[in-house]
């Protein structure tokens, strides 16, 4: 009963959303005279709550081990811990989805309850787009992807959840991602809307900003919180390897940037009017493309849902109808957006439009590595694009974009004249070339990480610039939110450059009571020893580390062997210092009774996570920053609407 109540629920929220894209276009034809136009915003709250009703059942199926579920016999087993049984609900790829489509139903009835800054009837518009995109994914999951289907008889056992997905991290690093999408779907139908209606406004970059910022801030920490879990779960080592799928993330994120720049500049300064839109478009184009990637069966990766080719086809038509869709009424209406305010290229604006350049050309770039190895498998040629072309052509944009992020925020808006920040630039200058001379006098670097280095230290000291002369109680938030964010960018440079140029490695056999060393560290093997969880047992080493003899830390890696589904994972084991990481794999028995170790030594790594963090949080910073400034403008308005009404009234 509680499966076919989810269903229920879910055909109910794909009927509202079909009432909510009718009622919308009719009232925009119409110009609200439209009978259905009360109807919009009701419906799209309605489907919100239905929708996440629905998802609440699924999750009360995993949550008991429903056997009778087919979906739960999939990717769940009766003895798995609670919280990989409710995490077992989105780490497949229906489940996935209808996470998708509830935050998406949320993210609706929250426009349709609380957003009153836009011309009504531009607001008909954006909720009859969203309506569009929430049916595209009812249908697929309604037709071809149905959570809730029934078994003919009940299963004796589930088959279990891949164990490589049995993780904390991978509890909460999807749902962090889906609510980054959904941000961004939001954003292209406020694009859509606003194209429809002709009104490309401030009001209208207001609107869609804080989802943006949202967005952004999530997809921030999804993409941090997945490449700790790769580094730490999969036992090679790393942090990103270009991965396809760990591409289908960046992508989005590269977009979002961007865009949340050109929507902040035509909110504040109203310009970038085409900017804006086209990214809203492209950015929401990159998220539909990951999903394509993740979920049509053509990518063998640890992160994608295997699912058949068919499915990969519908998502693919979905892909067409919106994007295309959209794309064709950019071209129609692009003529009809004004100019915008105009600007020089020595101003603020102008930076962050070569920066925007920039974006455009690295997500470029990471778009054609991705696909073009499908397009020769497609051919019957085997090819693999990997960091030999993903680090050094993606380098020559980001270089000059991190130079222009350096001096950009200190620039003036409308004009200004390069030579007001001579010193500033001078500062920034004197910093690269000083470190980039130090530390190619210190140790043997290949080119990119000696840049890295120095571009970081010099970006560190050059985001604080912003707040020099300002009272610091008194700077609004979304400053504090840009400075930190692009703090958190040198941080984590300076963390992937000094990971890619000192880490040290050392792969030995050693016998119980025996030791060996890398870097800094010796590591004595104490012992191995059999253990066991709930689901899973294991051969777990006994390490015993010191860092230059002193303080001895213990270590315990693993090697577990799954039997629900069966397969051997490695489970790495960290010691985490102020200047680095030590990281540790034990491996199989070699026939001499010595036992195979795989030991990192890794300084500074921990900074890529802490400045992803940063990054995240100077987007919250920006957010409530952008929220609280829009709730004084709307009541000064209305101060100023008042008083303007009483001063007619006595007249």
């Amino acid at each position: 009963m509680i499966a076919e109540l989810g269903l229920a629920a879910l055909w109910l929220a794909a009927a509202l959303a079909a009432l909510q894209m009718v009622a919308g276009f009719m009232a925009v034809r119409d110009d609200g005279s439209s009978e259905l136009v009360r109807l919009i915003r009701p419906a799209a709250i309605a489907q919100g709550v239905l929708v996440t009703f629905s998802f609440a059942m699924l999750v009360w199926l995993f949550a008991i081990t429903d056997l009778s579920v087919k979906l739960v016999v999939s990717n769940s087993h009766s003895m798995k811990p609670l919280i990989f049984k409710l995490s077992g609900t989105w780490g497949n790829h229906e489940g996935s989805m209808l996470l998708w489509v509830m935050v998406m139903g949320l993210a609706g009835a929250l426009i349709a309850a609380v957003e009153r800054r836009l011309p009504e009837r531009t607001m008909n518009a954006t909720l009859a787009a969203q309506g569009v995109v929430s049916l595209g994914f009812y249908a697929f999951l309604l037709l071809s992807s149905n959570p809730f289907e029934r078994l003919p008889t009940p299963a004796p056992e589930g088959m279990g959840l891949n164990p490589l997905l049995q993780d904390i991290g991978l509890a909460f690093h999807p749902p962090t991602l889906y609510l980054g999408y959904v941000g961004l779907s939001v954003a292209f139908s406020f694009a859509v809307g606003a194209l429809l209606t002709r009104q490309v406004t401030p009001n209208f970059a207001r609107a869609m900003r804080p989802w943006v910022l949202g967005a952004w801030v999530m997809l921030t920490v999804g993409i941090t919180a997945g490449s700790y879990w790769a580094y730490y779960e999969l036992g090679w080592g790393g942090w990103w390897f270009w991965d396809p799928v760990e591409n289908a993330s960046l992508m989005p994120w590269l977009a979002a940037t961007a865009l949340l720049h050109s929507a902040s500049v035509l909110a504040s300064r109203d310009a970038l009017r085409t900017w804006t839109i086209m990214l809203g478009v492209v950015a929401f184009s990159m998220s539909m493309v990951g999903t394509f990637l993740v979920r049509s069966g053509i990518l063998t990766s640890v992160h994608a849902f295997a699912v058949d080719p068919e499915r990969g086809s519908f998502i693919l038509v979905l892909l067409g109808i919106f994007i295309g869709g959209a794309l064709l009424l950019f071209a129609l209406r692009a003529s009809t957006i004004s100019e915008g305010q105009r600007f020089a290229l020595a101003s603020r604006e102008g930076a962050l439009v070569f920066n925007n350049v920039m974006l455009s050309a690295i997500l470029a770039i990471v778009l054609l590595g991705t696909l073009y190895p499908l397009l020769t498998e497609a051919f019957d040629v085997r090819v693999s694009v990997g960091p030999p072309y993903f680090n050094p052509v993606g380098a020559i944009f980001t270089v000059p974009m991190l130079a222009v992020m350096a001096v950009g925020p200190l620039l003036r808006w409308r004009r200004d004249r390069a030579d007001r920040i001579g010193r500033e630039v001078a500062l920034f200058a004197a910093l690269v070339l000083a470190a980039l001379i130090l530390f190619s006098l210190l140790a043997e670097m290949a080119i990119l990480p000696l840049l890295g280095l120095a571009l970081g230290i010099g970006l560190a000291v050059a985001s604080l610039l912003p707040l020099r002369g300002r009272k610091l109680s008194r700077t609004p938030l979304a400053t504090w939110g840009m400075v930190t964010a692009h703090f958190g960018i040198a941080v984590a440079l300076i963390g992937m450059a000094s990971e890619s140029a000192f880490t040290e490695e050392r792969l030995a056999a050693v016998a119980e009571g025996g030791s060996t060393t890398v870097g800094p560290w010796t590591i004595e093997l104490q012992g191995v020893e059999p253990v066991a969880g709930p689901n899973w047992t294991a051969i777990q080493g006994r390490l015993a580390a010191s860092y230059d003899g002193g303080e001895v830390k213990m270590l315990t890696p693993q090697s577990r062997n799954f039997w629900a589904p069966p397969q051997q994972t490695t489970e790495s084991a960290l010691v985490t210092r102020w200047n680095g990481q030590l990281y540790a794999v034990v491996g199989d028995r070699a026939p001499d009774g010595r036992w195979q170790l795989r030991l990192w030594w890794k300084p500074l790594v921990p900074l890529i996570w802490y400045g992803g963090l940063l990054v995240a949080l100077g987007g919250v910073l920006a957010l409530i920053g952008r929220v609280i400034s829009d709730i004084r403008h709307r009541r000064l308005a209305a101060r100023i609407a008042q008083r303007r009404a009483d001063r007619e009234a006595m007249a």
